[in-house]
């Protein structure tokens, strides 16, 4: 299968109804390919089928259709879930629904744990993942006392301390403050680039979609656009057509285009910006 971390074959996804109604298609014929060490983001709005697609990474659903693939390992076969859940961890929107021990460290080694670790390397593990998620100096604390940035860092110290291969974030900071978003999204980032841990980061917020390698757009439960930030987020129209946004400097790019400025349309951040208008004559 070659440096594929999760491979998607006409993935169908279908919510079971009450008798008498038609099952609700929530993923209609999904192909997408995930490289390994890749960090993408899945874009869309709420019911575009993005959530849905984030459970079927670690066979918490299983394919109505077509096949999932996770490091080569087939979801929907059953004896294959204990080392896909092993492969793929899985942090969710709400930290509260993850943290399991009343004490920090207590928490990040439920994980090892249950892998059935030594203790000197669940000790190991626990310290590494919380300062590779900078909260090691609260390890002894209650994690209900913690602010929301900090738990959702402690849920992804849990998952890092089982060494997964890959880490699927299903809206980690919709629960977030702006300076909580900030640091989950930068311990995302760094957690990619020192381990090389596949990423796939599920949300709607597009600050954090211009850090990608790559982002694939849903809607109504299909891939309609697929490539870098500056490929997707160059249309403005169409992003608009199905419900997003975009980064808003991008926004202002589009503008400015519109009335005759002669500027660049695949903006992203603010310093581009002051580049491209420095350079206006």
């Amino acid at each position: 299968m070659g440096e594929k971390m999760v491979i998607c074959n006409n993935l169908v996804y279908k919510y079971p109804q009450s008798e008498d109604e038609q099952p609700k298609v929530a993923i209609d014929g999904l192909n997408l390919e995930v490289t390994k060490g890749e960090f993408l983001v899945v874009l869309g709005h709420n019911g575009s089928g993005k959530s849905t697609f984030a459970k079927h990474i670690n066979a918490l659903l299983i394919p109505s259709e077509g096949d999932v693939y996770v490091d080569g390992l087939r979801t929907s076969e059953e004896s294959n879930l204990w080392n896909i859940r092993n492969v793929a961890g899985m942090v969710f929107q709400n930290p509260d629904n993850q943290i399991v021990a009343t004490i920090v460290e207590e928490d990040v080694a439920f994980g090892p744990e249950n892998l059935g670790l030594e203790p000197k390397e669940i000790r190991k593990r626990v310290d590494d993942s919380l300062k590779n998620v900078q909260m090691y100096e609260y390890r002894k604390h209650a994690p209900h006392l913690l602010s929301g940035g900090q738990k959702q860092r402690v849920a992804i110290a849990g998952i890092l301390a089982m060494m997964p291969k890959c880490i699927v974030f299903d809206e980690p900071t919709a629960m977030l403050d702006p300076f909580g978003r900030k640091e989950v999204i930068r311990t995302i980032k760094e957690i990619n680039k020192k381990y090389g841990i596949t990423i796939i980061l599920i949300t709607h917020n597009m600050e954090e979609a211009v850090e990608a390698d790559r982002i694939v757009v849903m809607d109504n439960g299909k891939i309609v656009m697929n490539g870098k930030p500056k490929e997707i987020f160059r249309n403005v129209s169409l992003m608009k057509k199905i419900g997003l946004d975009v980064p808003q400097v991008t926004e202002l790019a589009y503008e400015l285009k519109q009335n005759g400025i002669n500027i660049d349309s695949d903006i992203l951040t603010i310093n581009e910006m002051v580049n491209a208008l420095c350079q206006l004559k």
